[in-house]
């Protein structure tokens, strides 16, 4: 059973959704805007949140902001009728599984929530675009949310996020060759890094960890992810 946050002020909206899940055996909660939401995070421990993107007083982009300070490994998805808001980029840079339309979706919402998992975050350190899109999509057909540093002064810009794992290509712009898998090391200790990378030789002298040549096997770097987050529920 999942126990799942609602907040939208579209209360009717909410309601009926918290009800479908409700039927479908879950836990749901429904509050109408950002305090509220944060008050309910102050006395249960949810798994995943789902939130308006557009309300009064606080967006769902700083909602989910807030939420992770307090709770780093709350999975969430955000629904809203306006794909263009500014703030969707800062979600996406928080982290969220997905971003839904309204009207919502009802069977891929029920799809994503079967999969999604707390602490769940994977950072992608990756240049190349369609590469990291394709990564984000499979990561999310198994319940992991992505974020996507594409440089290494990028790297820095995720400071707030709290990732198990980071995907770490040695050679993007911004750096020399590893430059951006010392800052991962460096900004997220307790994170555990996979290089993926076509140049082998620039792994550092001190690089114990796990790393994968490119083209590599996406099934069964995905299974390394599992077994890593396994190890830690």
């Amino acid at each position: 059973m999942g126990r799942f946050l609602l907040v939208d002020d579209n209360r009717a909206f909410a309601e009926n959704l918290a009800e479908i899940l409700e039927d479908a055996g879950h836990s749901a909660t429904v509050v109408d805007g950002g305090e509220a939401a944060l008050q309910a995070a102050r006395e249960v421990r949810y798994d995943v949140l789902i939130t308006d993107m557009c309300m009064a007083g606080m967006s769902g982009a700083a909602l989910v902001h807030h939420l992770r300070q307090r709770d780093p490994g709350l999975a969430a998805i955000v629904v809203t009728a306006h794909p263009g808001e500014a703030d969707l980029a800062w979600a996406r840079a928080e982290g969220v599984l997905a971003v839904l339309p309204k009207p919502v979706p009802v069977p891929a919402l029920m799809e994503l929530l079967t999969r999604a998992r707390r602490d769940g975050l994977v950072m992608l350190v990756e240049d190349d675009v369609h590469l990291a899109d394709n990564l984000t999509e499979v990561l999310r057909e198994r319940g992991f949310t992505a974020v996507v540093a594409r440089s290494v002064p990028d790297v820095a810009g995720l400071a707030s996020v709290r990732p198990f794992a980071a995907l770490v290509d040695l050679r993007v712009p911004g750096g020399p060759d590893g430059e951006a898998l010392r800052r991962v090391r460096e900004r997220f200790p307790g994170t555990t890094p996979f290089v993926v990378t076509a140049y082998p030789e620039a792994l550092p002298a001190d690089f114990e960890g796990r790393w994968v040549r490119k083209p590599f096997d996406t099934g069964a770097l995905l299974a390394e992810l599992e077994h890593v987050h396994g190890e830690r529920a």
